[in-house]
């Protein structure tokens, strides 16, 4: 099992990923999401430059924030820093898009992102298109090393609900899960991964698969009620919650019955009808993935909090990882609500020896 850890994109975070490199964690992720933290490429050029073997992305970027050029080349820059050690992590957009008030990107818009994406990064010549012109496109000046085409960059696609897994399952290197913990959570979401892979003639197999999410180590299980926990891991839960019932918006019976009733609960938790429109999204998203918001407490409950988090005692999450391991996830990422080292020293020292080959 490897572990990650996942940051918000913050330009000062390049020490923390050191020190996490330093304890023996094996991927660093940063969330690209534009009015919440600092502009992802330029803290990912800072994490590169100060670190040597851990690996470094984005986690996720999206094909609304920049056009496919524009990725593709910020990711073989970090490449040319950071050589053979970077993976692109892209989906929707859920939350960056909603930050602006706008809505995801469209699968199809995704799909193609990636492909131009990819060809650029095999240094291919690429059929691009932006509204009514179409053009090729390719790298102009590989042998100058302004970026780095020779050293492979994996794509791994974020999903919430079945129809991004499964096209994860047929395109992508890997996937990255938000908040699926619970094993029916992340059996669900593995099995559209697999359908994909199936229908595309692929070994499910060669896909990696990551879990996101949040972690408190509690001394019993009563504690998981206590304000402490409820603070720390109650933004991870209402956003994942969030993100699953906004993916499964048009047919809820898609999300598996045993949590149907507590993620539809969240379906609501961003919204704000009363609010102009033109603003709503600008109080709806302040603090969000940091703070608990007062309307969110009354959904958290043991169960949810359980179904989307590494919370618990020690023992109680050491035998969620088993669960997920053997489910066939391959990274645990954490996303420290905490002050950061604080975090990556607990896990280091619960946790990770218990999976250490």
């Amino acid at each position: 099992m490897d572990f990650g850890f996942v940051f918000m994109g913050d330009c000062h975070i390049h020490g923390d990923v050191k020190y996490a490199e330093d304890k023996g964690f094996s991927h660093a992720w940063l969330y690209d999401t534009q009015m919440l933290g600092s502009e992802v490429y330029a803290s990912l050029a800072l994490c590169a430059d100060r670190t040597e073997k851990i690996v470094l992305g984005p986690g996720v970027t999206n094909p609304k924030s920049r056009i496919a050029p524009l990725s593709a080349c910020g990711m073989a820059t970090i490449n040319s820093l950071a050589p053979g050690r970077v993976v692109m992590g892209i989906g929707t957009g859920n939350t960056t898009r909603r930050t602006l008030g706008m809505p995801a990107a469209k699968v199809a818009e995704l799909e193609d992102h990636i492909r131009v994406c990819r060809g650029l990064f095999k240094g291919n010549v690429v059929d691009y298109n932006e509204g009514d012109r179409h053009r090729k496109i390719q790298f102009l000046n590989p042998d100058l090393h302004y970026y780095n085409l020779k050293d492979d960059i994996p794509i791994y696609i974020a999903a919430s609900g079945p129809k991004v897994a499964q096209m994860a399952g047929r395109i992508a290197d890997g996937v990255i899960l938000f908040g699926a913990v619970h094993p029916t959570l992340v059996k669900w979401m593995i099995e559209n991964v697999h359908k994909g892979a199936e229908e595309a003639g692929r070994s499910p197999e060669d896909i990696y698969v990551l879990s996101m999410t949040a972690f408190y180590l509690t001394e019993s299980s009563n504690d998981i009620d206590s304000k402490a926990v409820r603070e720390a891991v109650g933004p991870m839960v209402a956003s994942s919650s969030n993100i699953f019932a906004l993916s499964c918006h048009q047919d809820p019976n898609l999300m598996p019955s045993e949590l149907r009733d507590e993620l539809t609960g969240f379906a609501g938790v961003y919204r704000e009808p009363d609010e102009p429109i033109e603003t709503r999204h600008l109080k709806l998203y302040s603090g969000y993935l940091q703070h608990l918001k007062p309307e969110h407490e009354a959904l958290m409950t043991k169960k949810i909090i359980q179904a989307t988090t590494l919370t618990g005692t020690k023992d109680e999450v050491l035998d969620m990882i088993e669960s997920m391991k053997k489910a066939g996830v391959h990274q645990v990422a954490i996303q420290p609500i905490r002050p950061t080292r604080e975090v990556v020293d607990e896990v280091a020292k619960e946790i990770m020896p218990h999976f250490s080959v």
